[in-house]
């Protein structure tokens, strides 16, 4: 990396190097990928390699992408001329999105062959959610959802998108960043609700990735005896937070917490106060005893106004299958509060800055393969800073300034000829 030196910065072909190299990106993760036009003008490989450089570069739409596209880059990396942004939206439409899935897959059995991939205390751990990427009232398609509205003018129908996603959490390594990876996502079809999506999703996924995980981690939404029924059939965990305060479990778990008195502990700056109820047999339409886990959580905040401390309290409740034995409370305590990272390091870095929520062709086949390459081209970018770019060289910078790079190699190309240095 030729920062320090004040030379040309070329992330992008650092990038597209580490990317052939480690993962073979031109000949073993784009070549999967099909569609279903009969005689392609334009090839697969092509347009799924150009989506890549628009998420990596941070472009934002395809109408940003093609005001690049005369930069003798895509010349020389796609070995082929340029297209408009209407083909990159019209071919994304007919991608088949389990290659895309595959190519996803690939990046993760390599780094997990390498060890780049270690586990959560001994477990593998993944976090389970729902996502609205956009919502109209004039623009949908055939998979679009709908909603209706009340307002003061009347009821208006809304359409929407919503997907799940399954975001891994490795563990860290000695002087590594840990890696995040977006394993996949399921689209939620009318009709039924995040929860049925979920389990489909986790139907496809259990057979392609049979050993990532031994835990999941979700929000009360899951706390469904079909949900926990489904992982323990197939030998995995749930971690899940408790709110219904109506049902029988949570009733049960709170007049324990009136009559047992907690243990003390930490978490981060917080002092805690924890309480840990295993093999509790309240909720019988779940085909195991589960566990209560409580933690009380005392804290402050500065105020940025008057610059005082402002006492806050947190409490958190939590129903797992781990018994003390496998995870004993602090850890379930911390396992419980990663189930943020799917918000902090998943959909707010997705919308945010990678514009994923974008609908760059509104069809509900687009909508699902350029999230798809959204987050193939995530997983790569967060690999190539954590294990490339040497810690000296990142410190101070955010992400979104490599990705500034990005885009300035690509407007130096098509710069206007007076406009140059």
């Amino acid at each position: 990396m030729e920062t320090a030196s004040g030379k040309e910065t070329i992330i992008l072909r650092r990038l597209i190097a580490y990317s052939e190299k480690i993962f073979q990106l031109s000949k073993d993760i784009v070549t999967v990928v099909s569609d279903r036009r009969e005689k392609p003008r334009i090839s697969t490989a092509a347009v799924v390699k150009s989506s890549l450089v628009l998420f990596w570069a941070r472009l934002g739409s395809s109408n940003a992408w093609e005001q690049v596209g005369r930069a003798r880059f895509w010349q020389r990396w796609l070995g082929e001329p340029a297209f408009s942004a209407d083909s990159l939206g019209r071919v994304h439409a007919l991608l088949d999105a389990n290659g895309l899935r595959q190519g996803i897959h690939d990046v993760y059995e390599h780094l997990k062959r390498n060890k780049a991939l270690p586990d959560i205390y001994g477990l593998g751990v993944v976090v389970l959610d729902g996502h609205e990427s956009h919502a109209s009232y004039l623009r949908h398609c055939s998979g679009c959802l709908q909603r209706t509205i009340h307002g003061v003018a009347g009821d208006r129908v809304q359409f929407y998108h919503r997907q799940v996603t399954l975001l891994l959490l490795p563990g860290a390594l000695p002087g590594r960043e840990a890696v995040r990876l977006l394993l996949d996502h399921e689209p939620q079809q009318p009709g039924e609700d995040e929860v049925q999506t979920a389990l489909r999703l986790l139907a496809r996924v259990l057979p392609a990735y049979p050993r990532a995980f031994d835990l999941v981690l979700a929000d009360a939404l899951y706390a469904t005896a079909p949900f926990f029924n489904f992982l323990l059939a197939h030998g995995k965990h749930a971690l899940v937070v408790l709110k219904d305060e109506g049902r029988n479990l949570y009733q049960d778990a709170a007049g324990l917490f009136h009559h047992v008195a907690p243990q003390p502990g930490s978490y981060r700056s917080r002092q805690c106060q924890w309480w840990d109820f295993p093999d509790l047999l309240t909720w019988p339409q779940v085909r195991a005893s589960v566990r209560v886990v409580r933690s009380l959580e005392t804290y402050t905040v500065r105020r940025q106004l008057d610059k005082h401390d402002d006492p806050q309290q947190s409490d958190w409740i939590w129903v797992t299958t781990l018994s003390p034995r496998q995870v004993p409370v602090d850890r379930i305590v911390h396992l419980g509060h990663q189930r943020w990272d799917i918000e902090n390091y998943g959909f707010n870095e997705l919308a945010n800055e990678w514009h994923s929520d974008h609908i760059f062709k509104h069809d509900t086949g687009a909508i699902e393969c350029f999230l798809l390459v959204a987050f193939l081209a995530y997983n790569i970018f967060h690999v190539f800073l954590a294990r490339n770019v040497k810690p000296s060289i990142r410190h101070g910078k955010t992400q979104i300034f490599w990705a500034r790079l990005i885009a300035a190699e690509l407007y130096s190309e098509v710069a206007p000829a007076g406009m140059s240095p």
